[in-house]
């Protein structure tokens, strides 16, 4: 073989050669940078305070206990009554709110009972679920229906309360704004606690 044609097979391998090793190392080169895929977004860590409570007694027909971190204010919607309160969670955009009526001929039982039922229930067409579980503490006279609505609703826990002959508290609790129940939901295990002490620490006057 002449000097030529040992020039030109040089070359050639030297060509084929570059056509492998350089897509390698920009390969290579690309593989170790600093660039990385975004994580998906999840939601903020809730910081939850520690569990305390302090009783309420301002001249109601009625007293219980609420925590700390809430505030119980008079309702300020035009068609009121008294006695009609709101337990306000300012950390968590929430609030509880509490509407009495005294059991009487013109308010019977029955008819306030129905309207808590309704009420729970014209939640059903957003709602994926409805538990109800029976509220009985004999030794205090208080007896009642816990409401818990499955998706994204208004008002997930509603509660009602009776002495059966004439007290009647109602109970529904809101999130400012559209909330979503997968966001929500640690927040409202946190708060389902305090209403549960709230039923359990209710009393009659």
């Amino acid at each position: 073989m002449g000097d030529l044609d040992r020039r030109k097979l040089d070359n050639l391998r030297s060509g084929s050669m570059r056509k492998v090793i350089l897509p390698l190392l920009v390969l290579m080169l690309t593989g170790c940078g600093g660039q990385y895929s975004p994580k998906p977004r999840g939601f903020f860590r809730i910081d939850f305070p520690e569990k305390q409570y302090q009783h309420f007694d301002d001249g109601c027909p009625f007293v219980f206990d609420f925590p700390i971190y809430a505030t119980v204010e008079p309702d300020q919607g035009h068609d009121a009554k008294a006695c009609w309160l709101d337990v306000v969670y300012p950390q968590f955009n929430a609030r509880l709110h509490l509407s009495y009526f005294p059991v009487s001929e013109q308010t019977p039982l029955r008819e306030l009972t129905e309207d808590a039922r309704k009420f729970a229930f014209s939640h059903s067409v957003k709602a994926s679920g409805i538990e109800q579980e029976r509220i009985d503490i004999p030794a205090h006279k208080v007896h009642g229906l816990w409401y818990e609505i499955q998706g994204n609703v208004a008002s997930g826990l509603q509660f009602f309360l009776t002495d059966s002959n004439r007290h009647y508290l109602r109970a529904a609790l809101y999130f400012d704004g559209n909330p979503r129940r997968d966001s929500i939901q640690p927040v409202m295990d946190f708060l389902e606690e305090d209403l549960k002490v709230m039923i359990q620490t209710a009393r009659w006057k």
